[in-house]
C-alpha cells in the first residue's frame, strides 16, 4: 500500500450529521458503539490522505473497494452520536458529479475514462440492493455554499485560532430541531420574497438531506481544509452564518436594503474565497 503523506490537504468543507446510536440497526450499532470508545479516532485529513493515496497507483483506485468503517464522534446532551464516514458511497457520488466541473481531456488525463465507466457500473448495482443509501456528510471545495450557513445561529460558531502545531479551525454545531425550524423559516421567507435560484434550490436540497436523520442528531458545518487557505484576519472576521441570517430578517421584515448589503457581503467574501483556487 502506498505510503500516506502527513501534509494537511486542502481544501474541502464538509456539512455532518451525527446520529445517535438508537438510530443504528444492529449488528451496526453494536459496531459504533465499541468504536466510540477507542481512545482515539481519525480525522477527516486521514480520510482524504487514504483517498489520495489510493489514486496513486496505476490504473488509480478512484472509489474504495470496501465501504468504510470509520466514523466521527460526539456527544449532544450527554448522548452519544456518530457520523459514519461512507468514503466509498461519497466517492461514488463525487465521481458522477465530475464531469460538469472539470474538461473532458483533463478529467480523461486524471481519470482514465474506462476506469470512471467501471466506477458507474458498480455504484448502479450497488445501488439497486440499497436504494436507500445517504451519505451523513456533504462535501463542498473551495468555498462553503450559502444555504448551509441557514442552519446555524452566530452564537453556536466555534473558532479556534492556530496554535504551534495545532491549526486553525472554524466550525458550527446544532441539533437537528434546530437545523429544521431554521430551514423551514428561512425557505418560507425566500420563497415568499425572492425569485427561483441556486440560493433557495440549495435550501431544499439540504433540507430534504436532513429529513432523512434522527430528530436528536447533531448537525456540524466544519469548514475543514478551507480553514488552511484563509488568513488568521479572514477567520477571525467570517460570521457568514450571521450575514445570512440578517439577510434572511431583513427580508422577512420588507428591509430589501439591507438584506441586499447582507448578501453582497457574502458574495464578496466568497468570491475572494474561490478565487484562490486558480491563484498561483
Amino acid at each position: 500500500m502506498p505510503k500516506v503523506p502527513s501534509v494537511i490537504v486542502p481544501y474541502a468543507a464538509y456539512l455532518r450529521v451525527y446520529e445517535p446510536l438508537a438510530a443504528f440497526p444492529e449488528p451496526e450499532r453494536g459496531h459504533w458503539e465499541r468504536y466510540a470508545k477507542r481512545p482515539e479516532h481519525p480525522s477527516h485529513q486521514d480520510e482524504l490522505r487514504r483517498s489520495l493515496a489510493d489514486l496513486l497507483p496505476v490504473p488509480p483506485v478512484v472509489v474504495p473497494v470496501h465501504e468504510s468503517d470509520d466514523a466521527f464522534v460526539a456527544e449532544l446532551d450527554g448522548v452519544l452520536c456518530v457520523c459514519p464516514w461512507r468514503t466509498r458511497l461519497r466517492g461514488w457520488q463525487s465521481l458522477g458529479r465530475l464531469g460538469g466541473q472539470w474538461p473532458a481531456p483533463v478529467l480523461d488525463a486524471v481519470l482514465p475514462k474506462v476506469v470512471r465507466e467501471q466506477a458507474a457500473a458498480d455504484y448502479e448495482a450497488w445501488l439497486a440492493e440499497h436504494p436507500d443509501a445517504r451519505p451523513w456528510i456533504r462535501t463542498s471545495t473551495w468555498q462553503v455554499p450559502l444555504s448551509w450557513f441557514v442552519l446555524f445561529a452566530d452564537e453556536e460558531r466555534e473558532y479556534e485560532k492556530a496554535d504551534g502545531g495545532h491549526p486553525a479551525r472554524l466550525r458550527y454545531r446544532t441539533p437537528m430541531v434546530q437545523a429544521r425550524r431554521r430551514v423551514a423559516r428561512g425557505f418560507k421567507t425566500m420563497k415568499d420574497t425572492l425569485d427561483e435560484g441556486p440560493l433557495l434550490d440549495g435550501l431544499v436540497e439540504v433540507g430534504r438531506w436532513l429529513e432523512e436523520f434522527h430528530p436528536r442528531s447533531l448537525v456540524e458545518l466544519d469548514y475543514g481544509g478551507l480553514a488552511h487557505a484563509l488568513s488568521a484576519d479572514d477567520l477571525d472576521g467570517d460570521h457568514s452564518a450571521a450575514d445570512v441570517a440578517q439577510g434572511i430578517r431583513s427580508l422577512r421584515e420588507g428591509d430589501g436594503v439591507a438584506a441586499g448589503e447582507a448578501y453582497r457581503k457574502l458574495v464578496e467574501r466568497w468570491r475572494a474565497v474561490r478565487a484562490l483556487q486558480s491563484a498561483n
